[in-house]
This record gives structure tokens, C-alpha cells and sequence, in this order.
């Protein structure tokens, strides 16, 4: 990854592992590693916090997301998505499908999991 992406990735990681989230079970809203976003992202819809673990993993996408826009310039970026029906629910199942199939990533930072992700499933066309 560039330096600049790599740093807007680590400033984001930081800022993820400081939301609060209001549940019952508080630690299991911990990004410690891509294991703990893939748990959050994956909850099942039949689970007692399954709105706030989804509005959690939908909040880290949306953030990480508008923080790359908002620091990389349009040329610089490396990820790119024409198709206008991507929701952040299909990112999500996407990104949990994808870190299922990569298990040497789920020990690293949720963030450059995901951007490592997203470069590689939405790559820039130029």
C-alpha cells in the first residue's frame, strides 16, 4: 500500500477501535484484529444485537470509506467502484466472504484487511 493510504488506514484503525457500541456485550465490539470485524460483520440476524453489530460493521465500511475519499486525491486512489448498486451490506458480505478464504489476514489490522479487499475486488481502471 502507499504511505498515504497506509496512514489514513492507521489513523482510521485507531478511531474504529475507539467507537462505543452499546450492546450487551460490549467486548465483542473490540477491532482488534480482521477476526473481530468478520465476527461483528457476520452476526447472525437472529442474534439479540444483531442491529447494533450490523450498524457497527456498516459504520467502519462507511468511515474507512469517506476517510479515503476525503484524504486521497481522485488520481492517487487505488480503489474504484463504478457499479452503483453496491450497498454497504454487499461490501460487507463481500469483505467476510473474501477474509474467510484469506485466514493468514485475520490476525491483521481489520482496516488494511479491508482495504486490502477493496483493492483487490474494486481496483481502479485507468
Amino acid at each position: 500500500m502507499r504511505n498515504g493510504m497506509r496512514t489514513a488506514t492507521l489513523a482510521l484503525a485507531a478511531l474504529a477501535m475507539t467507537i462505543p457500541a452499546y450492546a450487551q456485550k460490549p467486548e465483542h465490539y473490540q477491532l482488534r484484529d480482521t477476526r473481530d470485524f468478520v465476527t461483528i460483520c457476520s452476526t447472525s440476524s437472529s442474534a439479540a444485537d444483531y442491529a447494533t453489530a450490523i450498524a457497527f460493521c456498516h459504520g467502519v465500511l462507511a468511515g474507512a470509506w469517506g476517510y479515503y475519499v476525503a484524504s486521497t486525491a481522485p488520481l492517487d486512489r487505488e480503489i474504484c467502484s463504478s457499479d452503483t448498486t453496491l450497498t454497504r451490506a454487499k461490501v460487507a458480505d463481500a469483505f467476510v466472504a473474501w477474509a474467510k478464504a484469506r485466514p493468514q489476514f485475520m490476525q491483521s489490522s481489520a482496516v488494511d484487511t479491508l482495504f486490502r479487499f477493496a483493492a483487490e475486488t474494486y481496483p481502479c481502471k485507468r
